[in-house]
């Protein structure tokens, strides 16, 4: 008997081609609820024609995807929020009266959408521009807005593409801090993005997409122990030896990044290093950090593209 857990979504044997052009090609991948999960890619790796097909925007050319385990139907509307990639909304219209007219199509009483909106846009710094119309906003500030629709309610799942997408630094702590809070209060996020350090802070498991494949699939640390495995920092005077022992992967004059090959020991290092009179101010072990396994799988001009 199986008591594996239904998925929340589940992807197999997932195909999708445009003509003769195939965009996706034998995908498969679950998100389990509770988690955050990052489907990640460069432009054109087929993030956002997964996430289309998933919500029956696009019809697969074969494959199964499902959410809550059967096909996604609109009236799972509530339960669902989607943050998409190109944002749309009511522009000549107020902040608020944009909000509460959502919430109401949320299934909100107009009191309900009235005071969620108003408690968020405090929360993101914008309470001073309820009566503001939407058009007058900065790019930051409309998607600010955006993400208040996409999460009122606390839908149960959130899909957010790109959702730091024209963020300075200090929103993009806010909107991380925001995804934080709708995973307390027991979401399932998937997060399309390429932003590495967001993946890192907020992210269970991830799928790598390339050509529309999956490249690497697992925790965090599963794909990083499979794209370089350890490797050791070190703050140093002198001259670091040529060594089997490790790669050069960082070398500056004093500061050194040394990846270690599977099964080396970290003190086998530190020994050799000391007997080759390197003197050593600090060390510290650490993996391959998502953004040099992203700029390894995808190629520097390729990543810088998207």
């Amino acid at each position: 008997m199986n008591d594996r857990p239904t998925p929340v979504i589940e992807v197999r044997d997932f195909r999708m081609a445009f003509g003769d052009q195939i965009v996706i090609d034998d995908l498969g991948f679950e998100v389990h609820a509770g988690e955050t999960f990052g489907l990640l890619g460069s432009n054109g790796s087929g993030k956002t024609t997964t996430i289309r097909a998933l919500l029956g925007i696009y019809q697969p050319t074969a494959g199964r995807l499902l959410v809550d385990g059967r096909r996604f139907d609109p009236a799972q509307g509530s339960r669902l929020g989607y943050l998409p990639e190109e944002r749309g909304l009511y522009r000549k219209e107020s902040v608020l009266e944009v909000m509460t007219y959502f919430g109401r199509l949320k299934g909100l009483s107009r009191h309900e959408a009235d005071g969620w909106s108003r408690a968020f846009l405090a929360r993101v710094g914008l309470q001073n521009h309820a009566k503001v119309r939407l058009d007058k906003l900065s790019g930051g500030q409309q998607q600010k807005v955006q993400l208040g629709v996409t999460m009122m309610n606390s839908p149960s799942i959130l899909i957010l593409d790109e959702p730091t997408k024209g963020f300075d630094p200090v929103n993009r702590r806010l909107l991380m801090d925001l995804v934080d809070e709708q995973r307390a209060l027991g979401s399932t996020v998937v997060m399309v993005t390429h932003q590495m350090d967001e993946v890192e802070r907020l992210c269970d498991r991830i799928l790598l997409l390339k050509d529309g494949r999956a490249e690497a699939y697992g925790t965090v640390s599963e794909v990083q122990d499979a794209y370089g495995g350890q490797r050791v920092r070190v703050s140093f005077s002198g001259v670091l030896p040529a060594s089997a022992n490790y790669r050069l992967a960082v070398g500056e004059r004093n500061y050194a990044e040394l990846e270690l090959p599977e099964g080396t020991e970290v003190n086998a290092v530190i020994r050799e290093l000391l007997d080759a009179g390197v003197r050593l101010r600090d060390f510290s072990t650490a993996r391959m950090s998502l953004e040099e396994i992203f700029l390894k799988v995808y190629g520097e001009q390729e990543a810088s593209a998207a």
